[in-house]
Formats: C-alpha cells, sequence, structure tokens
C-alpha cells in the first residue's frame, strides 16, 4: 500500500478564453506538493494555452478540446469545427477515463457547477464513487448573479449532484464579505457541507517588489502605475482608456506605466497597444510568470476585477481601480462593488469607462485625496484548502490498500 505522501490528487478545471481557475488550482496543487513530496497532481483543463504556469513537481495537465462561453449555460467550440454535442462527448469521455486511469485519492472540482460543464463530470464522478476517493467541490465565492446562479442550479440539478456524489464543499472566499449559501438559496441540507476557507493567493514570489521597481523605474521618479487584463479576451477598453488617460495624467506628474495585457488580448489590439505606446513612459508586457511582485512594486493597480487579480491586489495592500467586465456574467461586477463597499478597492462601473473617469479616479489616488485601502478578508484559503484535501487521505490510502488485498 503507499503512504499518504504518494497520494493522487486530480483536479478539474474549466476555464474557457480565461486563467482564473487553473491560475487558482495551480495555486493549490502547488501547495499538496509542498505538504507531500512525493505526491502526484493530475490537472484536467480546457485552456487553450494547455500548461501556462509553472508548477514543480509531480504535476501535469491533460488538455480537453477548448470552449468558448456564448452566454450564461452556452458554449461553442473554441477551434473545432466538430459539432457542439460532439466535442462535448468527447470532453466527457476524456475525464471520465483520466479518472479510472489515475485512481487518485482526492478529487477536486474547481468549477462553478458541482457536474461540470454542461454535465460533463457526471460519468468521472460516478466512476471516482465507486472508489474510496474523498471528492471535493470547490467555489470562489462569487460565481454570478444570484438570479441567474439560482436558475442554473435548479435546472442542472445542481444541488442533488452535490448530494450523490460530494464529500465536502470548500468556498474560496469569506462569509463575511459574501455569503454564499444565503445569496444562492442553498438548501439547509448543502449549505451544511460549506466551509469558508479564505481567499487563495500565490505563496511569496522568488521576484521581489523591489527589483520589478528597479527595472520599470531606474531613474525615473514618480509613481509606477499597473495595468492588468486577467487573461486579457475582453480587456481592451480598459486598456485603451488608460492609455488615452496618460497625457492628461503626465501634464500633473511623472509617471510610469506597465500594462499586462494577458496571452489573450488579439494580436491585432496589442499591436495597437504597442504603437500608442511607442513615445509614452509606457512598457506593454503580453505575460508574467507572475504578477504578484508587479502588484507589490505599483503605487497603484488599474485592472479588471478577476477573482485571481483581486486577490493578488488585497495580498499587497496597493491602492487599486477595478473595472470589472460588464458580461456575459456579473460576477466581476459583484465582486468590485463588494470590495469597494469595505474600503479595500475604488472602482468604476464598466458603463462609466471613460479615458476621463478614469484619469480623475487615478489622480486622485495618486495625490492622495481618497483613503487608503484598510484591512483586508481572510487571504489564508491555499493553506485551508490543501488542509482540507488532505483530511482523512490516511483512510482512504487505507481503504485503497484493503480493496487490492481483497
Amino acid at each position: 500500500m503507499q503512504s499518504a505522501d504518494e497520494a493522487r490528487l486530480l483536479i478539474y478545471s474549466q476555464d474557457g478564453l480565461g486563467l482564473g481557475h487553473q491560475r487558482r488550482t495551480t495555486h493549490v496543487a502547488n501547495e499538496f506538493l509542498r505538504a507531500h513530496p512525493g505526491a502526484s497532481v493530475l490537472t484536467v483543463s480546457d485552456s487553450p494555452l494547455g500548461r501556462f504556469f509553472a508548477s514543480p513537481g509531480a504535476h501535469d495537465y491533460l488538455k480537453l478540446p477548448s470552449l468558448r462561453r456564448a452566454g450564461p449555460g452556452l458554449w461553442r467550440p473554441l477551434s473545432l469545427a466538430s459539432p457542439f454535442d460532439d466535442v462535448l462527448a468527447l470532453r466527457r469521455d476524456l475525464i471520465r477515463v483520466a479518472a479510472q486511469r489515475f485512481r487518485p485519492d482526492v478529487l477536486l472540482v474547481d468549477h462553478h457547477m458541482p457536474n461540470g460543464l454542461m454535465g460533463e463530470l457526471l460519468p468521472a464522478l460516478e466512476a471516482v464513487r465507486a472508489t474510496p476517493a474523498r471528492v471535493v467541490l470547490g467555489l470562489q465565492d462569487i460565481l454570478d448573479a444570484p438570479e441567474t446562479v439560482q436558475r442554473r442550479w435548479r435546472l442542472e440539478g445542481a444541488f442533488e449532484a452535490i448530494e450523490r456524489h460530494y464529500d465536502d464543499v470548500l468556498v474560496f472566499g469569506s462569509r463575511e464579505v459574501y455569503d454564499l449559501a444565503a445569496e444562492y438559496d442553498w438548501p439547509e441540507a448543502a449549505a451544511r457541507r460549506l466551509r469558508y476557507c479564505g481567499y487563495v493567493g500565490a505563496a511569496p514570489a522568488p521576484t521581489s517588489a523591489a527589483e520589478i521597481r528597479r527595472i520599470y523605474l531606474r531613474e525615473e521618479t514618480g509613481p509606477l502605475v499597473l495595468a492588468l487584463g486577467g487573461g486579457g479576451a475582453d480587456a481592451y477598453p480598459l486598456f485603451d482608456a488608460l492609455l488615452r488617460s496618460v497625457p492628461a495624467l503626465l501634464a500633473g506628474r511623472r509617471c510610469t506605466f506597465v500594462l499586462i495585457t494577458g496571452p489573450f488580448l488579439p494580436k491585432s489590439e496589442r499591436l495597437r497597444l504597442l504603437s500608442r505606446a511607442r513615445d509614452l513612459p509606457v512598457h506593454v508586457l503580453t505575460r508574467v510568470d507572475d504578477a504578484t511582485p508587479y502588484v507589490g512594486a505599483a503605487d497603484l493597480v488599474v485592472a479588471m476585477a478577476g477573482y485571481n487579480t483581486a486577490v493578488e491586489i488585497l495580498s499587497q495592500q496597493t491602492p487599486a481601480v477595478l473595472v470589472p467586465r460588464s458580461g456575459p456574467s456579473a460576477e466581476q461586477q459583484v465582486r468590485a462593488r463588494s470590495f469597494a463597499e469595505r474600503g479595500w478597492v475604488h472602482w468604476l462601473p464598466p458603463d462609466q469607462l471613460t479615458a476621463q473617469a478614469l484619469a480623475a479616479a487615478v489622480a486622485m489616488i495618486l495625490t492622495g485625496s481618497v483613503p487608503t485601502p484598510t484591512g483586508t478578508p481572510d487571504l489564508g484559503g491555499r493553506e485551508a484548502v490543501v488542509e482540507r484535501l488532505r483530511s482523512g487521505l490516511g483512510h482512504v490510502r487505507q481503504a485503497a490498500g484493503a480493496l487490492v488485498e481483497g
């Protein structure tokens, strides 16, 4: 029988044209491997970029055919010309076979639906349920507008899936910030399975904030303004407004700007940004391995309001202006408004995004005309989640060994 240090963790992570789930699950995988150096982690993911984030140790990825979100509960193949139902069936079979052949001790599902995208996870859940493995659902605290989530969960039998397949439901957030059970009208039986773990962020980065400032400020004086677009697929309006605001901001003070566009910003839009930034104190980067030290180095962050970006900002307590995407999900708007109400960030609703409004918000923060961020929520989610995943691991390994011997 293998020891707990040789445990196998299988992660299901579905992103579409984004990187949020893969970023978070990479943090969890790295922490799990730190706690169990002899363990193995396999992540089943559909990111078009495959394995994007560095992960030391025995962590590998199984790439599913990619899909793109066309609306709430509506998906289309990203690259394949095959009908959606055929692509979904292929994904379903790949996930099931991975679960059967990898034989995990723990399955972590990081997705907003417990039965996976359009129910594709159900055959794998049935296969894992026939083993001693623990099955854990991980949910970020804010999924979408309450009415949207309640409708989709009822339609797709989400609560029935939790009752049938899951041992634990972990919330990557704080109940004091957003009460998932109350907002999404969870039945009492399902709500009893919830464990709020705190926000999941990165481990300390090897690159320091001081190094980032030396690279980009050099002999310059004045503040460093960082702009983040998450994956970048819909980030152009934010970068466009910021570049249009640069002349007005430079009229009041010397500034240096770093834009990290994200790998999914369309090439034509990236080239447009590079052309416009040529004669300005603006550096345009497509991607970095870890944005956290950049956030720590900045005097101000202008960013979209994705989960990981927001957590990185809170972890560094850097003043920030969040500009959430307008849709198709309300998740980012709910997050930006909630964090702003607590004084952790400032925010600009997407329908108010103009160069003038953004310049005014940035200038007010840089001149100290608004209060600095005070306090943060629980940011210990990475460690807390892994502790829950490890719970009962020895018992799982013992039961697996008994099945083999029997």
